[in-house]
């Protein structure tokens, strides 16, 4: 399709070409003679060719010039500076200059074209070659950017579920612990006590269930191999009133609230909750300058909400939120996160749902469900 729109082209610039030289020709009440007319003819269609065979075209249309000088005739001398033009956009420079200098000199010994016209035209084509390759670099440019754009992403999600793989791996490791003690426990009373050894079984078996769970959650993602479990306990829903004082602190106006019966969720799902949260709120302490922000806790039936709201309008212009979104968060001690890419996967991992999105005030908002009520 391109070859063909070329050739189009090339044809309606060898027809408009004949044309001009054809008015420059017969003005005047010149006489109209079939040879003039035929050469014309000729020289306007040799430019069908300008692109696979330049040089020889230029050549052509010189000779058929200086042929129309010779019979009489007054050439404007249109399809040799056509023909100019092309070498000159698609050559290079020093070659493009060779042809320059004899062809305005012919030019301007038959009295055909003045020297500065000529060279007009050839700085005319060298400028648009030099505008081509300009073009043609910066769309390089762009497509290499493009590209390290997608790899940097693909980067952060798997630095991201990495991480999310080694907090899930220190809270498995941590039932397991439990588990076993429970049952070393009740092995101890399962004689003497055995009511007592039946409440400790049933306590491990709901753990070994939460673990399953999160083990199913952490085979979703990926886990940097040889990479050390941090030895800290993971923050839980009971640390967010600490989290909240701890940005208060900061500077940051935030309020925690919190709505429906709070209840024990697993430790994965606790921990997500809470690195939503941090997350979403070192992005207002980053890039948001409001009087007000709220956190909002809901506890329902099958899923717990939350949600963090602000309605901050100065600072950083909030543009439409990316998948490479700026607002990351790095206050913590934690890795470096990702902003919303982080919560994505987070929220993917365990099902759930995500929000995002400018407030009708002009603050932002950021909310997640997730489910409690079975795994991955």
């Amino acid at each position: 399709m391109t070859i063909r729109r070329g050739l189009v082209f090339d044809l309606a610039v060898a027809v408009a070409a004949t044309i001009a030289e054809l008015s420059l020709l017969l003005n005047d009440d010149h006489t109209v003679r079939m040879s003039t007319v035929l050469l014309a003819a000729v020289s306007g269609g040799a430019l069908t060719a300008r692109r696979r065979t330049p040089w020889v075209v230029l050549l052509a249309t010189l000779a058929l010039a200086a042929a129309l000088v010779a019979t009489g005739d007054a050439p404007g001398g249109v399809p040799v500076l056509v023909a100019l033009f092309t070498i000159a956009e698609g050559d290079d420079w020093r070659r493009a200059l060779v042809a320059l200098v004899p062809t305005a000199v012919l030019l301007a010994a038959l009295s055909i074209v003045s020297v500065p016209v000529t060279a007009a035209v050839w700085a005319l084509g060298a400028y648009a070659r030099t505008r081509r390759r300009y073009v043609r670099m910066l769309e390089d440019r762009a497509e290499d950017l493009q590209r390290e754009r997608e790899q940097l992403a693909r980067i952060a999600v798997h630095e991201e579920r990495a991480s999310i793989a080694r907090e899930l791996h220190d809270i498995v490791a941590h039932s397991v612990t439990v588990m076993l003690l429970g049952v070393r426990g009740a092995r101890d009373v399962l004689q003497t006590r055995p009511d007592r050894a039946d409440e400790t079984l049933a306590r491990v078996e709901t753990s070994g269930e939460q673990s399953l769970a999160e083990l199913r959650r952490m085979l979703t993602v990926l886990r940097v191999p040889g990479a050390a479990a941090d030895s800290r306990p993971m923050p839980a829903l009971t640390d967010l009133d600490e989290l909240v004082g701890d940005y208060r602190a900061a500077g940051l106006p935030v309020e925690l609230r919190v709505t429906g019966e709070p209840r024990a969720l697993s430790g994965g799902l606790e921990l997500s909750v809470y690195r939503i949260t941090e997350e979403a709120l070192t992005n207002v302490l980053k890039h948001a300058r409001p009087s007000r922000v709220t956190v909002t806790l809901a506890y329902r039936d099958a899923s717990i909400d939350v949600a963090v709201t602000d309605d901050g309008t100065a600072g950083l212009a909030r543009a439409p939120v990316l998948d490479d979104d700026p607002r990351d968060a790095s206050m913590t001690s934690e890795p470096a996160r990702h902003g919303l890419v982080g919560m994505r996967e987070r929220v993917a991992a365990l099902g759930g749902e995500l929000e995002f999105g400018h407030t009708p005030g002009g603050g932002f908002r950021v909310a997640a469900r997730l489910p409690t009520g079975g795994g991955v």
